[in-house]
């Protein structure tokens, strides 16, 4: 556009005066941003987050005691969460997915004498022939078939256990077979058993090393099988041997077939829509409780987070989700990040994960994102996720809180977005793993016990109810618990989690280069 002389000496004239002004712009900019966050710590307040967990609870209490994906529990937290959503001014939306729903509900255990539950999935796992895998239940003596319990020492494949029917000799109609792997197939093993009269076998790895502790799937050919079949530990087979008139129970029973299940997602009215901050948790508990630690504090944590940022004067977008389907494999994250086209992609400037946020015996987690623990290998981390570690780690130092780095490895729903090559960050406060002595020093609590005591158990809930009392009254002791949440540390995450969004909704330059729309 042509412009007249004495506009253009007015804009030259002018062009010192707005330099000089951008130069005051940005401090004073990011002093209001700093007013901004310490504003958004205050409105996100505990007793609200601790609201939506009761509610997820109470949920959880209404549909038959979990809130896993592919039952009514789940389809509730997100009737939940949408309402929620909406009332904040959001225009929620429900991505429906299908997914290969799986619940296992075998057993193992001597029932006497010193009745004894064994952990399917880690000491045993049901068979998984490619046919015959009968579901059903039986309660017998036991009868170690030609066991050895020597074979640690000795070549693979030294016991021809339950080979040969002469192995089944003396064995009483309707007992539990103790048979061992080595030297004829699994179904051999199992078939033979059955046909010398058991009600059900259980095929115990051979004991070499690499033949120990590992479970195996007892794959093949089993037609005809009609008893229940398990494959365990070497030490869970020397256990039942090595116990004089050991009765026990052995249980086939799950369920197989394809569900559908939800990611909620919600945008911010406000930012830059070119330059997208998501973050996330996944909303679905395991089969076996109301997963209020895992992940109902993340979820909790993070819908407070979005009912109070819709109200915030934003540069970037943010993009919220709380994924479906996380116990059952990371699925809903990777069904929504698969399904973007590579524009919606380069559009999400990075990604904050928050699963796990309020371990009773926690630790302060940051993803790291620099790799400097080395767990990582080489290029697997995105460029740019230093710098959302180090926004986390800042965070933490302005409020005198220790942290450590938390493994970046893939194992929660940032993968998808990392794999996509965009830049990732996120907190945990610790799962099955054990505290140590020098995280102890550091945040107090239990060393050498797990961080959260009911990982993927029934007592991760706000009741309490499942507990190990000598555990949890000596966290009590020390730190405010509700049920399996530690009120302290989901205080100083969910403010800690505000901070971080607005922060990179204000500005994600150090991550990604584009600098705030003024």
């Amino acid at each position: 556009m042509t412009r007249r002389p004495t506009r253009r000496v007015a804009a030259v004239a002018s062009a010192g005066a707005l330099a000089a002004t951008c130069l005051l712009a940005a401090p004073a900019q990011a002093a209001n941003d700093n007013v901004a966050i310490r504003q958004m710590n205050k409105l996100i307040t505990l007793e609200a987050v601790l609201d939506h967990l009761e509610a997820l609870q109470e949920i959880s209490d209404e549909n038959g005691g979990d809130r896993a994906s592919g039952h009514p529990g789940y389809a509730a937290s997100v009737d939940y969460v949408v309402e929620q959503l909406e009332d904040a001014g959001y225009t929620p939306v429900v991505q429906e997915f299908e997914f290969e729903y799986f619940d296992e509900r075998s057993e193992l255990e001597r029932v006497s004498p010193d009745p004894q539950t064994f952990v399917e999935g880690s000491e045993f796992i049901r068979n998984q022939f490619d046919t015959g895998v009968p579901m059903g239940e039986a309660t017998g003596a036991l009868f170690p078939a030609d066991v050895r319990l020597d074979t640690p020492g000795l070549p693979a494949n030294t016991s021809t256990s339950g080979c040969e029917m002469t192995d089944f000799d003396g064995m009483a109609a309707g007992s539990i077979a103790l048979v061992q792997r080595g030297t004829c197939g699994f179904s051999v093993k199992v078939l033979n058993a059955q046909a010398a009269g058991a009600a059900g076998v259980i095929v115990m790895n051979e004991g070499q090393p690499g033949r120990d502790t590992g479970l195996v799937g007892m794959i093949g050919d089993a037609t005809g099988l009609t008893i229940p079949a398990v494959f365990s530990q070497f030490s869970v087979g020397v256990n039942l041997a090595n116990t004089p008139g050991a009765t026990v129970r052995v249980e086939v029973d799950f369920t197989a077939d394809t569900r559908t299940t939800y990611n909620v997602l919600a945008e911010t009215r406000k930012g830059n829509p070119d330059n997208v901050v998501m973050a996330g948790a996944h909303l679905d508990s395991v089969h076996d409780g109301a997963g209020i630690n895992d992940n109902g504090s993340g979820s909790a944590a993070l819908l407070e987070t979005a009912i109070q940022l819709n109200r915030q004067n934003l540069k970037n977008q943010v993009r919220f989700a709380w994924w479906g389907a996380e116990e059952s494999g990371l699925l809903g994250s990777n069904f929504y990040v698969p399904d973007l086209t590579q524009e919606e992609r380069d559009k999400i400037a990075l990604y904050l994960n928050f699963d796990m946020v309020a371990s009773p015996n926690y630790m302060f987690g940051i993803y790291d994102g620099d790799n400097s623990g080395g767990t990582a290998p080489d290029g697997f981390i995105p460029e740019g996720s230093a710098q959302i570690e180090d926004v986390f780690e800042k965070i933490y130092t302005r409020r005198n809180q220790p942290f450590n780095d938390s493994e970046f490895s893939g194992r929660s729903d940032y993968g998808a977005f990392i794999a996509a090559d965009i830049p990732a960050g996120g907190l945990f406060t610790g799962a099955e793993g054990a505290k140590t002595e020098a995280q102890a020093a550091l945040y107090g609590g239990l060393a050498n016990v797990p961080y959260d005591p009911c990982y993927h158990g029934f007592c991760d809930n706000l009741t309490g109810e499942g507990q190990d009392d000598a555990i949890y009254d000596a966290l009590s002791a020390e730190y405010d618990l509700v049920g399996n949440v530690n009120t302290e540390a989901l205080d100083i995450n969910a403010d800690v989690i505000g901070s971080a969004v607005l922060t990179f909704a204000y500005d994600t330059s150090t991550v990604n280069g584009v600098k705030p729309r003024r």
